[in-house]
């Protein structure tokens, strides 16, 4: 069974009065995975979704969901899934492609039958999908073909490792993104210092969180911020106008995933972390 909801975009002049219970509503997702389903949010940001498909008696066939107004779910789209659990398996079209933990999936425009299921262990599907012009090939990723990029220092409580799976620089997609950061022991902040991206919106997937910690998400205008507490298997929607970075009571691991106007990694808008407000 393949569920959605639908999120309008906001402006940020609005997004300034909003009370935490709204905060929340319009851009926390709280709940990914529920027994034998697959659970989609539709974003009007950029029409991103973010989900996830969680396997437990049977498999799950991925279903177009109402807003897209299609007959298959990639008819006009293409497909990213990080494998967040134990091992699992995806059936495109007839060919059976395993994920395991950390592992990664690129589905390409025009595939018509998407499967999800166990594989002898309980996996955790991870789901970003965009609108795409072009299809491009499905293929799977491992952590040891994506490109690492080692950031931060203990010093600022942010040394981090990037592992870079669905992105140009590794696959060719028309323009979803997806990679995942790991911070180290006794470090708890991502994206720090902090960016915006006028030109892309983003989401933020947390995981590998411990039970009982917490991770305070900062989003906003750099100079009108605002925070949302979250806990592990959320996530979060980032504007393009909004900064996206997080701060945990341990470490964790994050998804980011985002489409937008073009695949260059590196355009971002920085902020010096003494100028935020």
């Amino acid at each position: 069974m393949t569920k959605s909801e639908f999120r309008y975009a906001h402006h940020p002049n609005d997004v300034k009065r909003y009370t935490t219970e709204e905060l929340r509503e319009h851009f926390l997702i709280p709940e990914l995975f529920v027994k034998d389903e697959i659970r989609l949010t539709y974003t009007m940001y950029d029409r991103y979704i973010a989900g996830g498909a969680f396997p437990v008696s049977k498999p799950l066939k991925l279903e177009a969901i109402n807003e897209l107004k299609a007959e298959n779910f990639l008819d006009r789209r293409e497909l990213g899934v990080i494998n967040v659990g134990g091992k699992g398996k995806i059936t495109v079209d007839g060919t059976v492609y395993e994920i395991g933990h950390k592992e990664a999936l690129y589905v390409g425009k025009g595939a018509k039958e998407v499967i999800f299921d166990k594989n002898g262990e309980q996996p955790y599907f991870y789901i970003n999908s965009a609108p795409a012009h072009q299809s491009y090939p499905t293929k799977k990723v491992t952590k040891n073909e994506a490109e690492i990029v080692e950031l931060g220092d203990s010093k600022y409580s942010n040394k981090r490792i990037i592992n870079k799976l669905l992105v140009n620089s590794v696959i060719e997609t028309c323009q979803l993104q997806m990679g995942m950061t790991e911070l180290q022991d006794g470090n708890v902040w991502n994206t720090m210092p902090p960016h915006t991206h006028e030109r892309r919106m983003e989401v933020y997937f947390y995981f590998d969180l411990e039970v009982g910690q917490s991770i305070s998400h900062f989003m906003g205008q750099p100079h009108e911020t605002r925070h949302i507490f979250m806990k592990n298997h959320q996530a979060v929607i980032s504007p393009e106008w909004s900064i996206h970075a997080g701060a945990g009571t341990s470490n964790y691991t994050f998804i980011w995933g985002m489409a937008g106007e073009n695949l260059d990694y590196s355009d971002m808008d920085k902020v010096s972390p003494d100028e935020l407000k």
